[in-house]
C-alpha cells in the first residue's frame, strides 16, 4: 500500500477531527493503525487534543474567577532539640557465619572490633604481612594500576590510610603476603568451620 495523495489527504481531515488511528485505518483499508501513527508523526500532525464528547456541547460561560484567599504566613515548626548521642563501645564481635551486611557498623574513627578471620590466619602468614608492609609503596586510591596491590591498610576515614602497592601476584590483585591471607585454601576454611 502507497500513500497517495487522496489517502494523505483523507488521513489529515480524519485526524484533524479526532479520529482514532485504528478508525482512519480502518476507513483507509490495507494499512494497520502504527501505519497510520508513522504517517501522522511524519506529517508532523500528531499535536491535537481529543475531542471529548462533553465537548460537543456548547460551552457554559467561563465562571469568575474565586478570589484568592489572603496567605497566611506559616511559621516553621521549632526544631527539636537534639538528643545527646548515647556512648559508642566497641562492638562484640560476630560469629563467622554471619553476613559482613549483618555485623554493627562502626563509626569512622572509632576502633574496629577483632576481625574473625584475623584470629583464623595462620601466624606465619600475619608475620609475612607486617613485614611486607613494612616495605609498602603506601600508594593513594588513584596511584593504583593493575599491577599493585590493592591491600587496603588502616581506616579509610582518616589521612593514615593507604594502600599496599607492591607488585601484584600474577592473576590476583595483591602481593604474594597478601594473597596468602585473603586466598586460603578450601581445605582449612572447611576445618575451620567444624
Amino acid at each position: 500500500m502507497s500513500w497517495t495523495d487522496e489517502r494523505v489527504e483523507l488521513l489529515k481531515k480524519m485526524w484533524g477531527e479526532g479520529q482514532s488511528a485504528s478508525q482512519i485505518a480502518k476507513e483507509l483499508g490495507g494499512v494497520t493503525r502504527n501505519a497510520v501513527i508513522g504517517k501522522v508523526h511524519r506529517l508532523g500532525l500528531s499535536n491535537r487534543t481529543t475531542p471529548n464528547k462533553a465537548d460537543a456541547k456548547p460551552k457554559a460561560e467561563p465562571k469568575a474567577k474565586p478570589t484568592p484567599k489572603p496567605k497566611v504566613a506559616v511559621k516553621p515548626a521549632p526544631a527539636p532539640e537534639p538528643k545527646p548521642e548515647p556512648k559508642t563501645e566497641p562492638a562484640v564481635p560476630q560469629k563467622p557465619a554471619m553476613s559482613a551486611a549483618r555485623r554493627a557498623i562502626i563509626p569512622a574513627g572509632q576502633p574496629l572490633p577483632p576481625q574473625p578471620s584475623a584470629n583464623e590466619i595462620s601466624p606465619e602468614a600475619l608475620a609475612k604481612v607486617n613485614e611486607v608492609e613494612k616495605t609498602a609503596k603506601k600508594l593513594s586510591l588513584m596511584e593504583l594500576t593493575e599491577h599493585t596491590c590493592k591491600w587496603p591498610v588502616g581506616d579509610p576515614a582518616t589521612d593514615e590510610f593507604w594502600f599496599c602497592g607492591l607488585n601484584v601476584q600474577a592473576g590476583k590483585p595483591y602481593c604474594e603476603a597478601h594473597v596468602g591471607v585473603a586466598f586460603q585454601p578450601m581445605s582449612s576454611r572447611r576445618d575451620r568451620k567444624r
